[in-house]
């Protein structure tokens, strides 16, 4: 088995297989925050006096926080090390969860979620800076792979271990699921897992410092123009679960058959990216980043023509959905190690801006996708196709017209 080193001197060697692991189930805490509340939205919408569109900010108010804060997890993890802000982060996520689970109107749910949030965009942040600390380019992306591979056990699993929850106890034993999950993640981490950050690369914290890193991020035209790209492409998937419960459940009377609908598009999920992690290093990013964003936009240009007419029938609009997500899972992997690419030692800093503000955007994006939902798929899919075509957009303009891996460097194809 291979191990990668560490500068950990308590921890001098980690495997590549525990390290996908950890990085895989960082972010599956985040996944699995969200999804496991999609089957009780509609009873915690009844609970708490919001049966409307308005439930769907359980879900967006949570992603907001996760993507506001990691712009502080950046340079906190430059400068404290990935290790000791991770520990800090999952002991605030237990408390917020205790909050979540207290709450007794939708405002004070929705203001715990965001401080959940809040919480866990420690573990986006420092997930992939931890690798970025021990690996680069196709590698990296490689191993991101195999990691989301990971990741996507949440949404296969989540829904359905919600569903289970509601059948013998209410929405509330959710959180207190969430809270044991979350406590036994905390103790894998503090036993485990090494820091990788060099102590001579540790950056003091200082407000100043933190925005030139942030500019000095942004003003690279590929990390910013992937990140601007990933941002029209999260804001779709977040419109998706922002509405999959209304959509799946209660348009199409899925009922309690809705983990299983989710699930199996979870399961696409996760094969795409096997085949992403299998193909990356021989195909190399943009290659298929491109292509499956071509793609991606082709599929939901199909679907919002069929909506034109009305609801397509379930199997179709399914299908094509699954096909969309699928796209979208082989282009997210390629365009995060792309647009960290060109980090070197800013690799908190700019996991943090890259992992913020594809979250904000999304939140704020799906958000208004979402409260569009009008009891047909017009507006999903329509805000799919259009958000598609403006991350196409971004692409030519980052890569200067060129696609499909002309210009790529070759720094990316030998790291």
């Amino acid at each position: 088995m291979q191990h990668l080193t560490s500068p950990d001197p308590l921890r001098p060697q980690i495997s590549t297989r525990e390290l996908i692991a950890m990085v895989g189930f960082l972010m599956a805490l985040n996944a699995l925050s969200i999804d496991i509340l999609l089957p009780a939205l509609s009873e915690m919408g009844q609970a708490l006096g919001a049966p409307g569109n308005d439930r769907q900010l359980v879900i967006t108010s949570y992603v907001f926080g996760f993507g506001l804060a990691q712009l502080g997890f950046g340079p906190l993890s430059d400068s404290l090390g990935r290790r000791r802000t991770l520990l800090i982060a999952l002991v605030a996520y237990l408390a917020a969860t205790i909050l979540c689970l207290g709450s007794q109107g939708l405002w004070q749910l929705v203001a715990a979620r965001a401080l959940q949030g809040v919480a866990a965009a420690a573990t986006r942040v420092i997930a992939v800076a931890i690798v970025r600390d021990l690996v680069s380019g196709r590698r990296m992306a490689e191993i991101m792979s195999f990691a989301m591979t990971v990741f996507t056990v949440a949404p296969i699993l989540a829904p359905g271990i919600g569903q289970l929850i509601l059948f013998g106890g209410s929405w509330r034993v959710i959180f207190v699921f969430l809270f044991v999950m979350a406590a036994a993640l905390s103790v894998w981490m503090l036993v485990r897992l090494p820091e990788t950050l060099h102590p001579d690369k540790r950056t003091p914290l200082r407000f100043g410092s933190a925005m030139r890193n942030y500019v000095l991020a942004a003003s690279n035209r590929i990390t910013l123009g992937y990140l601007t790209a990933s941002c029209f492409i999260m804001g779709a998937l977040f419109a998706f679960i922002a509405t999959s419960e209304q959509v799946l459940a209660e348009l199409y009377e899925l009922g309690v058959y809705f983990p299983i609908a989710f699930a199996v598009i979870a399961i696409g999920l996760a094969g795409a990216n096997i085949v992403n992690a299998k193909i990356v290093r021989r195909l190399g990013m943009r290659r298929i980043s491109h292509s499956a964003l071509i793609a991606y936009l082709l599929v939901n240009g199909v679907n919002m023509t069929l909506a034109l007419f009305g609801n397509p029938p379930f199997i179709v609009y399914f299908v094509l959905l699954m096909a969309a997500l699928m796209l979208f899972s082989m282009i997210g992997a390629n365009f995060s190690a792309l647009a960290m690419e060109p980090a070197g030692e800013r690799a908190g800093t700019t996991a943090a801006l890259y992992g913020s503000s594809t979250a904000m955007a999304g939140a704020v994006l799906g958000s208004l996708i979402g409260q569009g939902y009008n009891g047909t798929v017009l507006p999903i899919t329509m805000g799919f196709t259009v958000l598609g075509a403006l991350a196409l957009l971004m692409v030519l303009w980052t890569e200067k017209g060129r696609l499909f891996g002309v210009g790529e460097t070759s720094d990316e194809a030998d790291a």
